[in-house]
């Protein structure tokens, strides 16, 4: 594995090696010093056109975890809004040494054109291009829903699957990249995956996604689900009005009080609440379900650590960039799967 920029591409072997190193990765997230010489000499810049908090947090946590060197590059103050191209940018790490760039583009296809250059040589990992894909962010996602499936079925959540699951994505399909990649992912993982939301607000050609699709929030909930991921309003990317008022989408397709009361009167005791984040509360989803013992939101954040410690991990680590790393975390008591290509 080179590159991270697509769930698309990830095969059921390579999401569950991703998934497992994880696993182990989260171990050190609960020792005392929470840190492995892992990546130590290796640069990982964080290479942000658009703003973020959660994502790019998230990154230089796991990078510095590592003992990675983390060079954090913003659009905004920088020479990008002087008019320096990507490739200009590009160069200009690559001559700085960077061995790891964690790219978000505004633009769709960024992180590809990037990686399939010859304008920098270094491991290109996608962090969100444009409404296309966010694949670290998919993988956390399911990582969360692999360890709440795993508890209940009084397994271990190494080498699982998802096959069986039920998970209800709903809310703004159209402009979401977290969407996207969860639904290539998920399917991949074998859960049963079903996109609910207004016809205004899903992407042309979602005919074609595998996955269902529903306009009626409350007849997918009464069918049965055992995760239910509310996606975010993202007003800052909508040029037309997608429906009529925001009470009007809060009552027809936001997860409201009533429908978490729902879930209790539908027997569905462990169904999970999932959502990517930043939460528009009383928007797409209440404070009460927001913060409610079936939310994960919080162990999503925590997860993407993990996650994101196992993506670096294996894209500078593995047995293709060479075996520096193996001893650190053998000594650390990890054993992450080794590379296979």
């Amino acid at each position: 594995m080179k590159h991270l920029l697509s769930t698309e591409d990830l095969s059921l072997a390579s999401a569950i090696r991703i998934l497992d190193t994880a696993e182990e990765m989260a171990a050190v997230g609960d020792r005392e010093v929470k840190k492995l010489p892992a990546l130590r000499g290796r640069t990982v810049v964080n290479l942000f056109f658009e703003d973020s908090t959660r994502t790019r947090i998230s990154f230089e946590a796991a990078a510095k975890r590592l003992s990675a060197d983390v060079i954090n590059f913003a659009a905004k103050g920088s020479s990008v809004s002087k008019g320096e191209s990507l490739k200009d940018t590009a160069q200009t790490l690559s001559a700085m040494g960077a061995d790891a760039v964690v790219i978000r583009h505004w633009a769709s296809g960024a992180p590809h054109r990037l990686a399939a250059t010859d304008w920098i040589d270094a491991a290109v990992i996608n962090a969100g291009d444009g409404t296309h894909e966010h694949p670290t962010q998919a993988l956390l996602d399911a990582f969360t829903m692999r360890r709440h499936w795993a508890r209940l079925a009084g397994t271990g959540s190494e080498g699982a699957d998802l096959k069986g699951m039920r998970v209800a994505i709903a809310g703004d399909v159209l402009h979401s990249r977290v969407a996207r990649s969860n639904v290539w992912l998920l399917r991949t993982l074998g859960a049963d995956v079903t996109l609910v939301a207004p016809p205004t607000l899903l992407p042309i050609g979602v005919e074609k996604w595998p996955c269902k699709v529903s306009y009626n929030l409350d007849e997918t909930l009464e069918q049965g689900v055992d995760a239910v991921m509310m996606l975010r309003v993202q007003g800052e990317r909508m040029n037309a009005s997608f429906f009529p008022s925001t009470r009007e989408y809060s009552r027809r397709w936001g997860f409201d009080d009533n429908r978490l009361r729902a879930l209790d009167t539908l027997g569905m005791k462990d169904t999970i609440i999932m959502h990517p984040g930043p939460m528009n509360r009383g928007l797409e989803i209440s404070a009460a379900a927001a913060d409610s013992p079936r939310s994960t939101v919080l162990a999503q954040v925590r997860n993407g650590v993990s996650v994101r410690m196992a993506a670096l991990y294996l894209l500078l680590s593995g047995d293709t960039r060479g075996p520096a790393a193996t001893p650190a975390l053998a000594y650390a008591g990890i054993h992450p799967t080794k590379e296979s290509n």
